[in-house]
């Protein structure tokens, strides 16, 4: 304790005292469950990172994005860069499934590598802006920020379809892959996006305005740097990929109405190749039916919400507000923010406190429920409506990704869980991806346009996931015309029968 009591100094102690039970507090939800012996710790913060560098990336972004155009010639200009970024991401993305596949070692040099690429991208942001003294604001050179933008996204995007690959082997043995999930996705949201996008806004204005530098940039690659650092902190067993087998989206094969074989290790005909890499080469895992519906519930919902995610941004600058203050465009995009964040954050609460004895329905009922909201938006077409609608879609979405996961414990063997989380999450990246054009292309002046056209892609997508749930399908080989738990098959020359792994 001091000599002397002020005022200021007892703040600070006390900021101190709680400050160190804040962290204390951390240390002990971040160890819980045996999650520091098997390795889910050492992957949290990497998650945190990541989230964090997002954060700080759409700070700096936010004012050149959508603040600084004032005429709707540079907001076309906007919105024809981000579909330039957008379209080649649309493209990558079927790919990373399989090219994660492919990368039987060095999961962890992978998830490092996304954080470098980050800090070299950063490196050349901070090269190439200049400060204007009549805005008070840090620029950046068109030609360095676009194709950096789509990079930090791209690098953003892989290291989530590589964190689904590692986490099943860094699974407690006291907690299940859905609460697992659950768990990552909320220490991402409070302390790296929370923590990391405050510490970058305080960056990008206080550096900002007196040292003439971008802070939140800045902040992006210290948050890059330490991601590298904790990335090769993870424990080296997730690097033991031997015997995983790769799964499939689609599924042609004849339903059999024949009992499954009983429970065992996978089996291989006589002439397969000797050794375990020759023994599991070919095979694939279809996706069983209440994994597939889980998919299609995700990815409709996931369309809504990279939908919201960049229509209000331009509806802020383009709608009834366009003519107001800077102050009033920022208060329309922080309404839907802070109801798609308050909806993500209960999602997920939610998600992790739910009996999910049959995952599928409720991924099912959060669609429904969901695209009832945005056609309830585009119907009434008000921006009270379009906020219950983002934080109805939000929550839907991470309980839908709850159910996902549960599906994909339940329904797939040991050894090809890592595969399902890759191609599910690359499935439900693409489309964000989609619906974030559609974002980009609508009209930005009238809301119900927007809301009306992503509703009926919502209806769609909704009619096949419940069509998918009882059996059926609109789309041939990617509906729910497949078992609940299909057979192995083998794409080998060698191979003439099915392999089988343990129904349920």
């Amino acid at each position: 304790m001091p000599r002397k009591l002020t005022v200021t100094r007892v703040a600070a102690l006390r900021g101190r005292e709680l400050a160190g039970l804040g962290v204390a507090k951390w240390h002990q939800a971040a160890r819980a469950d045996g999650a520091h012996e098997s390795g889910l710790t050492a992957l949290t913060y990497p998650v945190i990172l990541n989230n964090a560098v997002d954060a700080a990336l759409m700070v700096a972004l936010a004012n050149t994005l959508f603040f600084a155009a004032t005429k709707g010639q540079d907001v076309g200009k906007v919105m024809l860069y981000l579909l330039v970024n957008i379209a080649p991401f649309a493209v990558i993305a079927p790919f990373m499934g399989p090219l994660i596949d492919r990368i039987q070692h060095g999961r962890r040099i992978a998830l490092a590598v996304s954080f470098v690429v980050r800090v070299a991208l950063a490196a050349v942001l901070i090269g190439n802006c200049a400060y204007h003294a009549a805005t008070n604001t840090v620029d950046y050179n068109a030609f360095a920020l676009y194709p950096c933008a789509l990079g930090m996204m791209v690098m953003s995007k892989s290291f989530s379809v590589l964190k689904s690959a590692v986490t099943p082997r860094v699974l407690p043995p006291t907690i299940d892959l859905a609460r697992v999930n659950s768990r990552l996705t909320l220490f991402g949201l409070v302390v790296g996006t929370g923590v990391g996008g405050g510490i970058a806004t305080a960056l990008e204005f206080g550096l900002g305005r007196v040292a003439h530098v971008p802070g939140a940039v800045i902040a992006l690659m210290f948050f890059s740097i330490l991601g590298v650092v904790a990335s090769m902190r993870i424990p080296k067993w997730v690097e033991n990929t031997s015997g995983e087998v790769p799964t499939k989206l689609t599924y042609t094969a004849q339903i059999r109405r024949t009992r499954p074989a009983p429970p065992g290790p996978l089996t291989t005909p006589a002439t397969a190749p000797s050794g375990p890499r020759g023994a599991l080469k070919g095979l694939r895992a279809p996706l069983g039916r209440n994994v597939v519906t889980g998919l299609w519930a995700n990815v409709t919902v996931r369309f809504l919400t990279g939908f919201l995610t960049l229509f209000v941004a331009f509806y802020a600058k383009n709608g009834p507000s366009k003519d107001e203050h800077g102050l009033m465009q920022l208060a329309v995009l922080g309404a839907v923010g802070a109801a798609a964040g308050v909806g993500n954050f209960l999602g997920n609460a939610v998600g992790a406190r739910l009996e999910l004895g049959k995952p599928s329905r409720i991924a099912t009922a959060a669609a429904l429920a969901a695209t009832v909201g945005v056609v309830t938006a585009a119907a009434l077409h008000n921006l009270l409506f379009a906020a219950i609608a983002t934080f109805v879609g939000s929550a839907a979405s991470a309980i839908a990704k709850v159910c996902l996961d549960a599906s994909i414990q339940d329904d797939l063997p040991d050894e090809s869980r890592a595969s399902a989380f890759g191609l599910s999450e690359t499935a439900l990246q693409l489309g964000w991806v989609f619906g974030a054009a559609l974002g980009v292309l609508l009209p930005h002046d009238v809301l119900w346009i927007g809301f009306t056209t992503v509703a009926a892609v919502m209806v769609i997508g909704t009619a096949q996931t419940v069509l998918t749930y009882r059996g059926a399908s609109l789309v041939p080989g990617l509906g729910g015309r497949r078992p609940v738990v299909p057979h192995t098959e083998s794409t080998a020359p060698f191979t003439s029968t099915a392999v089988h792994h343990e129904g349920a």
